[in-house]
């Protein structure tokens, strides 16, 4: 039997239990799980496919299809995408789990993923026996490494970090692919909410990794994983898609067949409806800007320091208090148990984090605040951080 790692999140239990004692009940901030609303044209749309007598096509209808290559087109500058190079995923997470199975990969294999990263990436090369490796770049591998190197994740932008890879860094991990004959798959999940330079009217979105400043307008070994969760409030429609290099697509599309990976009819008729429209997507960032704004300045008046988080549904927060901050001078370099303390001292707040051991060693001594929640919620903890200390 296959035994994978304890599922992370189930270790914050006692620090839930501590944050649900406050008096003024639990602020959970820990999830990146949406709380508002499905868009009610989106509802309407799976309302109006209820009707699903029939198997769906696991390539996509061709609306659907056409409606992902347009919205690559109008929003992530990718012009003339195939729209038979789409295909829409079960959520990005059971795409990014299953891909190094899909592609073949197995014992001696390497994947490399960021040095901070959401687990799912090694818990894929865990499911085929292949070989996880944390780097930011191939130059940091061994010559024997380097050589086994069949799967390469970029994520940008980051979970949990926030940093937004530049089409200059995007370029170069796509060359160190292409050198060493590994597929490029960047998980871009978050590319509709950049802040700050991306966040301004008529300013660029979040580089891409099919785009022409990146992928040289050659798709061959590139794969852009996109979720509707996030931007949509789709987390429970479990509606994403995955496009790029064509013959790729192909055979992804196949393996999935015999598998039966099927998004839901009602499901891919939402999808269309979502990527059609725009509006609700503004509104939805409005929404996370006012509690982003709220939460980092309440961070920051209690001392803590958010770095990075210049895009996406997270604040990457340290402790920065002179002398207690795990990146002070001539302090140890952060452990796993720094994360904790700070996850413990929120906790006494009636405040839930995910602690940044969760994403690595890289992430030892930090802490993610997530933007996923209520505005009650969030205006408490904002006003709890403020009155500590």
């Amino acid at each position: 039997m296959l035994r994978l790692p304890e599922y992370p999140w189930e270790s914050l239990a006692p620090y839930r239990a501590t944050a649900q004692a406050h008096p003024g009940g639990l602020a959970d901030l820990s999830i990146g799980t949406p709380v508002d609303s499905t868009p009610a044209l989106i509802q309407d749309a799976l309302s109006a496919a209820a009707n699903a007598h029939g198997y769906p096509t696991t390539q996509g209808t061709p609306a659907l299809r056409e409606a992902i290559a347009a919205w690559f087109e109008r929003r992530r500058g990718v012009p003339g995408l195939d729209p038979q190079a789409v295909l829409p995923t079960v959520g990005s997470k059971e795409f990014i789990a299953w891909l190094p199975l899909l592609l073949g990969l197995g014992p001696g294999d390497v994947v490399v993923r960021p040095s901070v990263a959401y687990p799912t990436y090694d818990i894929g090369a865990l499911l085929v026996g292949a070989t996880a490796v944390a780097a930011d770049s191939l130059d940091e591998l061994g010559a024997d490494t380097r050589a086994r190197v069949k799967l390469i994740w970029t994520n940008s932008p980051a979970n949990p970090t926030g940093k937004v890879a530049s089409a200059e860094q995007l370029r170069a991990v796509v060359a160190q692919g292409r050198a060493v004959g590994a597929v490029v798959a960047g998980d871009e999940c978050y590319a509709e909410l950049g802040w700050g330079e991306w966040d301004t009217p008529g300013a660029p979105g979040t580089p891409c990794i099919l785009a022409d400043e990146v992928s040289g307008g050659d798709h061959t070994g590139l794969l852009s994983v996109y979720s509707l969760s996030k931007q949509s409030n789709l987390a429970g429609y479990r509606a994403a898609f995955a496009a790029g290099d064509p013959a790729l697509v192909a055979a992804l599309i196949n393996s999935r067949k015999h598998a039966g990976m099927i998004v839901p009819m009602p499901v891919q008729a939402a999808m269309t409806a979502a990527l059609a429209d725009d509006t609700h997507v503004r509104e939805q960032k409005d929404r996370y800007r006012s509690r982003r704004t709220l939460l980092r300045d309440a961070l920051e008046s209690a001392g803590l320091v958010v770095d990075h988080s210049e895009a996406g549904l997270y604040l990457w927060t340290r402790d920065g208090r002179p002398g207690t901050g795990v990146h002070d001078a001539g302090r140890p370099a952060p452990s796993e148990q720094d994360s904790w303390d700070l996850v413990g001292a929120l906790a006494e707040l009636g405040i839930l984090v995910g602690p940044g051991t969760f994403y690595g060693a890289a992430g030892n001594g930090y802490v993610r605040v997530a933007l996923t929640a209520s505005d009650d919620a969030v205006a408490q903890a904002a006003e709890r951080l403020r009155a500590w200390r």
